[in-house]
């Protein structure tokens, strides 16, 4: 092909990819998390299909999807629902003045020693007027977010139907076609095979022991978290439950910034046992599930050290939501296995570009 003509057809190329992905950005999460769950269940789709003797792969599919549906889509539709009753709840108990912040902090504050007291005033957080009007504010403005946030959730309703249909429609091909797409998606990418099919080998093992690993701990925090709560009799379960879930995808933190000022609340305020049980909990049982299963779930299968995992969590979370907690790890494994593969690949060109002067240099005259 003439190199007119080449990059003539480079740049029609780059034009059409270019406007083909902006066609597809509005329903960017359904795409993504349909080819996740693809590479996350494939190993079901797989034994499904060599259950049929390899003749039905569409039925195969067809049961992996409906296996997703109902032990991952529904029971998160259920629990979306009742979380946001529990949100609405919450916030017409601070509007109404039934829960109040204020009144915790100041429980808190007067049965600290004299000492702390000073403490406390010394960093501009004694003057209660102050941090009336500021708990009061945030308060406020904190459960209108939330509100806001559930009406969205039932006015977007029709979005999220067309968002979830997407999703299964194309979960659906890539777990049937999956095997026969990939090879064509190793060729179009120029690199060697050995580097195509580490690539390819790191993307599968992180997206699952990411997913697998981050909703594991996440999901077993807040359900033992949000039980704790309700055993003691704290207000709105649920949804403590559920934002320690959420909170649990921080490696390190997680989920004591939610147990941890309950449980001082219950100490300087005479309730003793609940603050002890609750101390004792997320120490002995929140803090260790995430210390022993993060490791082996995600850091033993990436490959990544932890505070790698934590910064690049944190850095996605804050660039692409809630999808961050996949794709920050994700680009820091691919990120680590180029640069593993660059010495091998700087070597190789090197011996193929002394190999090509070689056989340019003229042989000597005898």
């Amino acid at each position: 092909m003439p190199t007119l003509h080449f990059r003539s057809f480079l740049l029609l190329l780059t034009a059409v990819s270019i406007a083909f992905v902006s066609i597809l950005l509005p329903y960017y999460p359904a795409i993504f998390w349909g080819s996740v769950l693809a590479v996350i269940f494939s190993p079901v789709h797989r034994r499904l299909h060599h259950a049929f003797g390899g003749r039905h792969p569409s039925l195969a599919a067809f049961l992996t999807v409906l296996c997703i549906t109902l032990i991952v889509i529904l029971p998160l539709i259920f629990i979306a629902g009742a979380l946001t009753t529990e949100v609405a709840g919450l916030y017409s108990r601070i509007h109404s003045g039934q829960l109040n912040l204020v009144h915790y902090y100041e429980q808190i504050t007067a049965a600290l020693p004299p000492s702390l007291q000073g403490w406390l005033d010394s960093i501009g957080l004694g003057d209660l007027l102050s941090i009336r009007e500021k708990l009061s504010v945030g308060a406020l403005q904190g459960s209108q977010f939330l509100a806001k946030q559930a009406v969205s959730i039932g006015q977007n309703t029709f979005g999220f139907v067309v968002g979830l249909g997407i999703m299964l429609y194309l979960l659906f091909f890539l777990l049937r076609d999956g095997p026969s797409m990939v090879p064509t998606l190793k060729r179009l990418i120029p690199l060697e095979d050995a580097h195509r099919r580490d690539l390819f080998q790191k993307f599968a093992t992180v997206v699952r022991a990411t997913v697998k690993g981050n909703i594991a701990i996440a999901a077993t925090q807040g359900l033992l978290g949000g039980l704790m709560f309700a055993f003691l009799g704290i207000q709105g379960a649920l949804f403590w439950g559920v934002l320690m879930a959420f909170l649990s995808l921080l490696p390190a933190v997680g989920a004591s910034l939610i147990w941890v000022p309950v449980a001082v609340y219950f100490l300087v305020t005479g309730a003793y046992w609940q603050g002890i049980v609750l101390t004792l909990f997320g120490v002995l049982v929140i803090g260790l599930i995430d210390n022993i299963l993060r490791p082996i779930l995600v850091g033993k299968d990436t490959k990544l050290p932890d505070y790698v995992v934590l910064i690049s969590t944190l850095g996605g979370l804050s660039v692409f939501g809630l999808n961050g907690f996949v794709i920050g790890p994700l680009f820091a494994a691919l990120f680590m296995a180029c640069w593993d593969l660059f010495p091998e690949a700087v070597a190789a060109h090197r011996q193929t570009q002394t190999e090509d002067d070689t056989s340019e240099t003229p042989a000597s005259e005898p």
